[in-house]
């Protein structure tokens, strides 16, 4: 596969690895002991911070920071201007970093432009998080969630589509079960 892009402007500090395949553009900052996976793009003014993993075909868009404590899985969307926070009561002149709260975002999971995922909650595969919205607790798997908090409102498929109330996607054919607990893939259409 290609070696990464790295934009001049941007900076990837000694220790970061960036994955074959990958495009790292203006004004980027990737910093020392993150992994960025293979055939990922992080957009302009993006900033990594130290330690943060992010998996396999990840797209960061615009002027979004991913702060220690922050797991990325593979096949992530993040919108423009989508923030994660990593302390829960943080004060300028009080040092908290031993508190960074983890947070995981699960394999091919979308969170939308200007939503804010407060830190120690887990977005489960192939959420979605609608822009704008504020995510203050675990987001189940293919969970459609909007508002301030955030709300399900929806169950979506891995394609994306929100599916019907039997758990069929009208985009693909797959199928799922859908109960009160939650949502589960079940079987693609043949």
């Amino acid at each position: 596969m290609n070696a990464p892009f790295i934009h001049p402007s941007a900076i990837v500090d000694d220790g970061a690895r960036i994955g074959s395949g990958s495009r790292v553009w203006h004004f980027t900052h990737v910093s020392a002991g993150s992994i960025v996976g293979e055939r990922c793009v992080l957009g302009q003014n993006v900033f990594i911070g130290p330690g943060v993993e992010i998996g396999d075909g990840v797209k960061i868009q615009n002027n979004v920071s991913v702060y220690a404590g922050v797991r990325i899985a593979d096949d992530v969307f993040l919108g423009p201007s989508c923030v994660f926070t990593n302390v829960l009561t943080p004060r300028a002149h009080i040092e908290r970093k031993e508190e960074f709260a983890p947070t995981p975002v699960g394999r091919g999971v979308t969170v939308g432009a200007n939503a804010t995922i407060v830190c120690g909650h887990s977005l489960g595969e192939y959420a979605m998080v609608g822009a704008g919205s504020v995510v203050t607790k675990d987001v189940p798997a293919h969970a459609v969630v909007v508002g301030n908090p955030a709300r399900r409102m929806a169950w979506a498929c891995r394609c994306g589509e929100v599916l019907a109330e039997d758990g069929a996607c009208a985009r693909c054919g797959d199928e799922y079960e859908v109960t009160a607990e939650g949502c589960r893939w079940v079987k693609s259409r043949e």
